[in-house]
Formats: C-alpha cells, sequence, structure tokens
C-alpha cells in the first residue's frame, strides 16, 4: 500500500493514498456503410506490405487518407501534415501547391487489411478506408491501465492488466461482491487533490476497480468514491452497485452502473458519476475533533437478471 495513514482496525481495510496525480479528429472517410468483416485468405503480404509503405506519410508517420497531396516530383503527404511543412515537400523541398495524388487514393480503395488489433484476438479483414473507424471501436483494442495515482502507460487485455495491477502497482486485490473499507488521512484540510490506493474486487468471473479521490468540486472541496468495471461499457451496463457511508445518526447512500475503464477515473470523477461527500460532512462523519479523515465506504456488486 502506498503512503498514507495506516489505520487499520478488524471491521474494515484500510486504504492508504497512492502517489501524487501528475496532471490531468479521427476523420471519418468510410462511406461503405457498416463495420464489415471479411474472413478471407490474407492478400500478397509483399504487395500489401509495398503498398502500405507508399501510404505512410513521411512526416507523421501514420496512414494517408484522401485528400492525400503530392508535391509535382510525385512525393506524398497526408493532409494534416501539410500546413507543418509550410506548403513545402518535406522530401524535396519544392512547393507543394494543391496537387491530389488521386491514383494512391484509388490504389489505397482497392486494399482490404487485418484489424491491428489480430494479435488481441480481432481476426476481420477490412478496406482501408474502413479499418480506421474498426480499430477505434474494435472490441479487442486494448485497455489502458487503470490505476489513477500516476500517468501509468501500460496497455492490455484484462488479464493482462489485472497482472500488471497486482505486481506492478501493489493494489488490494479482493476475492467478493461486498467491501468495506475505511479512507484515513490527517491533516485533510491540507489536502485538495488527493488519490487513494484503488481496490480491485474479483466477482461474477469480472474484475471491478473501487476509487476514491479528493479534488475541487468547483471552489469546494469534496471526496468521490466510485466503481469502474474492467471491461466494456456493453458488459458493464450488466452489473450494479450501491455505496453507502455513514456515522452519528447520518447516512449517505449511492446506487449506480459501473463505467468502463474505457473511460479514465478523471472522466468518470469530473462527471460526479459516484458518491461525492462534501468535506465538512466526510470530517463530521469521521467524529473527534474533524481533523483526521476517517471515512467508512461500505458497498455491494450485484448482476442486473
Amino acid at each position: 500500500m502506498a503512503s498514507g495513514s495506516n489505520y487499520f482496525d478488524d471491521m474494515a481495510d484500510d486504504v492508504g493514498l497512492a502517489e501524487p496525480t501528475k496532471g490531468e479528429a479521427m476523420m471519418d472517410v468510410c462511406e461503405l456503410g457498416g463495420d464489415i468483416a471479411q474472413h478471407q485468405p490474407k492478400p500478397n503480404i509483399s504487395v500489401v506490405s509495398s503498398v502500405r509503405e507508399l501510404l505512410e506519410c513521411p512526416v507523421c508517420l501514420n496512414a494517408m487518407y484522401p485528400p492525400i497531396h503530392q508535391c509535382s516530383n510525385g512525393h506524398t503527404l497526408c493532409s494534416g501534415c501539410k500546413p507543418r511543412v509550410h506548403n513545402r515537400c518535406p522530401t524535396c523541398r519544392h512547393e507543394l501547391g494543391n496537387i491530389r495524388c488521386l491514383a494512391l487514393e484509388k490504389v489505397a480503395a482497392s486494399l482490404e487489411l487485418p484489424c491491428k488489433y489480430q494479435g488481441y484476438g480481432c481476426l476481420g479483414i477490412y478496406p482501408y478506408y474502413c479499418k480506421m473507424k474498426h480499430e477505434s471501436q474494435c472490441s479487442f483494442r486494448p485497455y489502458n491501465c487503470p490505476y489513477a495515482g500516476s500517468e501509468c502507460t501500460a496497455v492490455g487485455d484484462i488479464p493482462y492488466l489485472v497482472t500488471h495491477l497486482k505486481d506492478d502497482h501493489k493494489v488490494d486485490m479482493h476475492n467478493g461482491s461486498t467491501f468495506n473499507h475505511r479512507y484515513v488521512k490527517s491533516n485533510p484540510q491540507e489536502v485538495e487533490n488527493a488519490t487513494w490506493m484503488l481496490t480491485v474486487f474479483s466477482c461474477f468471473g469480472q474484475y471491478f476497480c473501487l476509487h476514491f479521490e479528493a479534488f475541487q468540486m468547483g471552489m469546494a472541496p469534496v471526496y468521490i468514491a466510485f466503481l469502474r468495471f474492467m471491461g466494456d461499457d456493453s458488459e458493464a451496463k450488466n452489473y450494479s452497485y450501491s455505496l453507502e457511508v455513514g456515522a452519528n445518526g447520518r447516512k449517505m447512500i449511492w446506487q449506480g452502473v459501473p463505467r468502463s475503464i474505457r473511460d479514465s477515473h478523471k472522466k468518470v470523477r469530473d462527471s460526479y458519476d459516484g458518491l461525492v461527500i462534501q468535506r465538512n460532512m466526510a470530517l463530521f462523519l469521521s467524529g473527534g475533533d474533524r481533523k483526521e479523515l476517517k471515512v467508512r465506504v461500505t458497498g455491494r456488486i450485484w448482476k442486473e437478471q
């Protein structure tokens, strides 16, 4: 567990603070209808590889889509990079003008290529101009690491990320669909933004991430607790969860649907999609002299019928 108060009792798990957070257009050129994948033999690999090299922009190194520009000597580049080179060919330095490479655009239209997430399980073959749109929505595309305490750049499928969270971030891993955590921080008045250690729950054959953060809602300091689902949004909607905090005869309850980790923790937090607690109320629920945060969050996860 990362730095933070190590308060512990037999009734609940205490969660420490994670490391501080360091700060927090795709062109749709497919006009051929829906996302149509063809499962067929791959085209000649050497030919396709050569054509794909021709379709690589020499400036950004990304695939080029219409309009593809060329200079009078036939060197090409993408429309996004043309303004960046001040209308000068990056290869021969001649003026670019407004010449389009229609021949290369037509060649690209004849290509059918595998999804770049083939290694993650996608078997589809897509027309060149539909491939980018498909890849932006491909259900096999890897997920970003859901850890919120630092800007982790790890990506992968769910089994990989579960192992990564456990081994590299040392997060708390729990089995079961109910939880009882206490979040503790001394001198909470001095902390405007903080992220407590992530907790991962395994239940119903899925994984869920419990977040607890301090941030500013406008000018008001608040805490928020919310759950994210390690999978796509379409699967997340099959589950619900509840969160509860209470003490001194007061109780606050939140019920909602976990958000997919396709949505960043910051996006979920900033949409207030969770149990939001004003700092003064959190300190009141902590009891004592209100100089130390001791908020107990209980909850459960269930699968909708």
